[in-house]
């Protein structure tokens, strides 16, 4: 199979790898070669933000721009970890680190440093970095300034995924407030999109790397995608490497070739048909829960506080799905709301009840050689009531303890159907059908919802661990059909929303 080198534009210039290892991260690299030392590893789990660096890709100027992307000219920008991202997956691209801001603002401070500095923003300055590239990303999304100012709130949305034990957040708060009564800053993007568009037209989808290492293929479409898997079932598939990331920096492992999902544009495609919501397995989180939510808005608070900006622009849904973790935040909202996995391998394409998908802890109905391809929802239906809940220590960026998807379908105040799936109760996702059948054919009535809540222990039988003990794990999770009863009983009043939505998105509807 013919390879390629990576090449990719940073710090003003094209740079060409005659190879690398697959699993070198973008932040070893940035460190150990180019001498980048501004991009900081603090967690290397993609949790802390002290290695945040935008990547830049040339934009498709017939679409508006994905949810949680900057588009600057003809380029889209988006924030990520760099400890946790793979260097082969920058070929084609651009990256850009704190470094670069000087020089982009034409030699003096940017707008986002100089706020910093006059906020007193940085005290140990380790973390300044993540912070400065975060509110960079911030601030060409919301076009310097020129419309739609962030909110405060929004800020700290924006910034969820960067941690500070110094300020207290309130004076980098403030300077994402201040950068934006600066003089506004642009920068040209003209040589950087005439450097990725030569790029664009290299054929190969292996990229090289040393001999006796693993194999590195990155294909471009979904036809080459089905041969590659076919002929390599054995090889890891690989998507926004935010959980895979960790497997390399935390346990050490040998993942063997990979096949990367991320230059498969079929796969990133999201649209409605047929009275289903389709969601590309390669699509980012931000913009599938984006997506999901336009549908069903009350679900809006598990989008903003699933991980944090820099990993949902990174991870896809269909990866978190894929993965099977039983503490996975999409798979309990989507088998409440009845989804569907479709499945290709090679010309074969199937579809499961995403619910069926599971086999047990951390398997699933994948066969050899094949892959996720999308996912279906249906859309609201009458009568429907949907709710997500998530308990975690944290309120921002934390892992749940337990998550619940709820849908109702009502007649009236009968519950004619009803779905109750939750994450973090047993070795998968799972519904509670004791439960379930509990409130099917009755009212929505506080009286068969303590009938509910009992029923819960004959489903599951939790574990305790480092985020919860099993009898909280069955209390939080008792107590959570209640609030959604409390939320959605007849003349409840409305939910109060605390945080900013994260994009417009449509004027809610009762679903």
């Amino acid at each position: 199979m013919l390879t390629r080198p990576i090449r990719f534009y940073a710090q003003g210039r094209l740079h060409t790898l005659p190879e690398a290892v697959p699993t070198r991260t973008v932040l070893q690299y940035l460190r150990e070669d180019l001498h980048c030392t501004g991009t900081k590893e603090g967690c290397a789990e993609g949790d802390c933000g002290a290695c945040t660096v935008v990547i830049g890709e040339l934009a498709d100027l017939s679409a508006p721009p994905a949810p949680g992307v900057s588009r600057v000219g003809a380029l889209d920008l988006r924030n990520v970890n760099a400890c946790i991202q793979f260097l082969p997956t920058l070929d084609g691209k651009a990256l850009f680190t704190v470094e670069d801001l000087k020089r982009l603002a034409g030699g003096r401070l940017h707008p986002v440093q100089q706020a910093l500095v006059e906020c007193h923003g940085s005290q140990c300055g380790f973390c300044t970095p993540g912070f400065v590239m975060s509110l960079w990303h911030t601030y060409e999304r919301h076009g310097c300034g020129a419309a739609g100012r962030p909110s405060r709130q929004q800020l700290a949305d924006d910034l969820s995924g960067n941690l500070c034990r110094c300020t207290g957040y309130r004076p980098i708060l403030d300077a994402g407030e201040r950068m934006f009564d600066l003089p506004a800053t642009t920068f040209d993007t003209a040589p950087i999109e005439q450097a990725l568009r030569s790029l664009a037209g290299e054929q190969g989808a292996q990229l090289a790397s040393p001999a006796g290492a693993a194999r590195f293929f990155a294909p471009r479409t979904l036809a080459e995608l089905a041969d590659l898997r076919l002929a390599h079932p054995q090889a890891r598939l690989l998507a926004g490497s935010t959980d895979v990331g960790l497997w390399v920096t935390k346990q050490l492992r040998d993942l063997g070739d990979l096949i990367y999902l991320g230059e498969v544009a079929e796969l990133r495609h999201i649209e409605r048909r047929d009275g289903r919501l389709h969601i590309g397995a390669g699509a980012t989180l931000e913009a599938a829960w984006s997506a999901l939510v336009a549908q069903y808005p009350n679900l809006a608070e598990l989008w903003l506080r699933f991980a944090s900006p820099p990993i949902r622009h990174a991870g896809t849904m269909g990866g978190n799905v894929a993965n099977g973790s039983p503490i996975g935040d999409s798979a309990p909202a989507l088998i409440a709301l009845d989804a569907q996995i479709v499945l290709r391998r090679g010309e074969r394409v199937r579809r499961l009840m995403l619910a069926d998908f599971y086999l047990d802890y951390m398997k699933n109905a994948l066969e050899p050689g094949e892959f996720v391809q999308s996912l279906e929802v249906p859309l609201p239906q009458a009568g429907q009531v949907v709710r997500g809940y998530k308990i975690s220590k944290r309120y921002d960026s934390d892992i749940s303890a337990v998550c619940l998807g709820l849908s109702l379908w009502l007649d009236g105040d009968t519950v004619r159907d009803v779905r109750l799936a939750y994450g973090g109760m047993a070795a998968t996702v799972r519904r509670a059908p004791r439960a379930e059948a509990a409130l099917r054919g009755g009212p929505w009535s506080h009286e068969r919802v303590q009938a509910a809540m009992e029923a819960l222990s004959q489903d599951y039988q939790p574990l305790t661990d480092m985020r919860a003990t099993a009898e909280y794990r069955l209390k939080v999770a008792r107590n959570l059909i209640l609030r959604a009863w409390y939320d959605t009983r007849p003349g409840a009043a409305p939910v109060m929303v605390w945080h900013d939505m994260p994009h417009a998105l449509p004027a809610p509807a009762d679903v």
